[in-house]
């Protein structure tokens, strides 16, 4: 299989143009990220796309943004979902990663949400990866796994830094789960999380050192699984970010760590580490 690496415009502060420019001397593929919504911008989008090479996947938020509206019904979702597509088309997204629903929707009500966000995948001729999430359907590994039970065809983007913190454990404590979710995963974002928080100040830190060896091997699960479905390559995101997932000093709210540092460094490592086991 094929490994590649996309850059997450989360957290980058610059322009797409500088963005691209630093996926590409990093070795990542692509870009993910919101499409524009403006006309020019999205144009220019295109543009810088095609001018360095680069991939793209789509993410989507159903109603609000990382956190959804509260009070969107599942139609509003679903209308949020179509729309998000349609803006994303003219960018020719390899897939959209959406984080879609509510964390508080009873199981009924999710499953009918996704098997009918499915059915709009399909009728658009989208392939829609949905991803594991904090405030969205996909909160917890239960629920997720109930649902994927529920709705045969659902492919899941699997960021499991969100399970640690719901569950305050590390998820190689939950293999079973672990192992049944991943059949289904097609996306991975790369960020470590720890039993109190969704992202670890630095990754390369001893400390944390446990940390990411569970992460690493339930990716290691998901890439076995993918191969054992016929994936000829795989992606993935790292996605540490801002906005209270780095980490400050008290007071000066001086950042500990630099966060395209850290995603180019996980990045690196796990290419690096998919290599070895595919030679």
């Amino acid at each position: 299989m094929q490994f590649d690496l996309f850059k997450t415009l989360w957290g980058h502060t610059g322009s797409i143009e500088q963005a691209a420019s630093l996926a590409v001397a990093a070795g990542f593929s692509g870009i993910e990220a919101p499409a524009p919504t403006g006309e020019a911008e999205l144009a220019l989008f295109l543009d810088t796309l095609h001018s360095h090479g680069l991939a793209y996947i789509a993410e989507i938020c159903t109603t609000g943004s990382y956190v959804p509206d509260r009070t969107a019904t599942p139609e509003q979702h679903l209308a949020s979902l179509e729309l998000k597509i349609q803006q994303s088309k003219p960018l020719n997204p390899l897939f959209c990663n959406v984080m879609g629903g509510c964390d508080a929707w009873p199981l009924d009500v999710q499953i009918d949400f996704f098997q009918r966000a499915q059915a709009l995948a399909d009728q658009q001729g989208v392939l829609c990866s949905f991803e594991t999430h904090r405030g969205r359907s996909f909160f917890n590994p239960w629920i997720t796994r109930d649902v994927l039970r529920a709705v045969p065809d659902l492919l899941i983007t699997c960021d499991f830094s969100h399970w640690v913190v719901v569950c305050e454990r590390l998820m190689d404590s939950e293999w079973d789960t672990i192992l049944e979710v991943a059949e289904r995963a097609h996306h991975v974002h790369g960020r470590v999380g720890y039993d109190q928080g969704p992202q670890v100040p630095h990754p390369a830190a001893p400390e944390y050192a446990e940390a990411l060896a569970s992460h690493e091997r339930c990716w290691d699960a998901i890439w076995s699984a993918q191969a054992r479905r016929g994936y000829t390559g795989t992606t993935m995101t790292p996605e540490f970010g801002p906005d209270g997932y780095l980490h400050t000093l008290p007071f000066t709210h001086q950042p500990v760590a630099d966060l395209w540092q850290v995603n180019s460094w996980i990045g690196q490592r796990q290419k690096a580490r998919f290599a070895q086991r595919t030679t």
